[in-house]
């Protein structure tokens, strides 16, 4: 059967977006046996409910077949949803999030400093942060292993009409809230399972640090920004900073527990040998 991709557009030089934060393509990063990841294939941003016009008009032109939206409902209420893109699949796969109950985000945004102190003062935002990202390796496999398989078309799933899903869900976007931790590290598993090496993932991981990609903490008041106190704003780094030794912690986790990547993704996620091979012919170039 003819494989079903619809074909996206010619990529150029990084948009900056006005309403989606951390949007970028990660296309041309090299895997280990010379290949390279497909420009206008796979994608990773924040979530995409306040995209305003411009920013729609350009998601809408990347042809994008399924955009994983990586957030639970508290997200959702907080930010709101995606915005509607024609002829594009939206899937909620929701993981856990970082801060991990819902009262945590509600704390962050009345700024109680108080309640901040004792949840990320000496250090335990840092060891929350780290827990977290070993949490979204041990317990979503399987999400992680359905989002492969859809992009690899290997799925039995279904489409929103009800009907069979028909070949591999990409161009693919990826996303959380802010799109750094969940979309994070669903992405470098992505790129695991297509051969890319380590240091070039955490690379990709550590772009999220830039100004203009970094997640605009919204306070009670309505305030962003540079009117959050700067005391708040130490506390809350942690858990807005994509450090390195987070994504090691993930890592360190399939390494422990699978021993290889090869079995991690295998045993763990069940994408055997040729569903894999599937994967990195869509994604792949070179």
């Amino acid at each position: 059967m003819t494989q079903d991709v619809r074909q996206p557009a010619t990529t150029g030089p990084e948009p900056r977006l006005t309403g989606v934060r951390n949007f970028r393509d990660v296309g041309g990063l090299p895997t280990a046996d010379g290949r390279r990841v497909r420009p206008g294939v796979l994608f990773r941003s924040g979530h995409l409910a306040h995209a305003d016009e411009q920013d729609t008009d350009f998601l809408a032109s990347l042809g994008l077949h399924t955009i994983f939206d990586f957030r639970n409902g508290d997200d959702i209420a907080l930010e709101g949803p995606d915005v509607t893109l024609p002829g594009t699949r939206n899937i909620n796969l929701p993981l856990s999030d970082p801060a991990q109950h819902a009262g945590f985000w509600h704390t962050v945004r009345d700024g109680d400093l108080a309640a901040l102190h004792a949840a990320l003062g000496d250090g335990r935002g840092a060891r929350r942060m780290e827990a977290s990202y070993r949490k979204l390796v041990l317990e979503r496999t399987s999400e992680h292993g359905r989002m492969l398989a859809l992009l690899a078309g290997t799925a039995a799933d279904q489409d929103p009409a009800g009907g069979p899903a028909q070949g591999a869900a990409v161009p693919a976007l990826l996303h959380c809230a802010a799109g750094k931790d969940r979309a994070g590290t669903s992405m470098a598993i992505i790129l695991l399972a297509l051969g890319v090496q380590r240091p070039a993932i955490e690379a990709d991981y550590l772009e999220s640090n830039a100004r203009h990609r970094r997640y605009k903490v919204v306070r009670g008041d309505g305030s962003t920004g540079t009117a959050i106190d700067p005391e708040v704003r130490a506390l809350l780094d942690p858990l807005f900073e994509a450090r390195i030794e987070y994504l090691r912690a993930a890592f360190d986790t399939i390494d422990e527990r699978w021993g290889s990547v090869d079995r991690y993704l295998e045993e763990g996620l069940c994408l055997g040998p040729a569903a894999r091979t599937r994967l990195q012919d869509h994604l792949l170039t070179g």
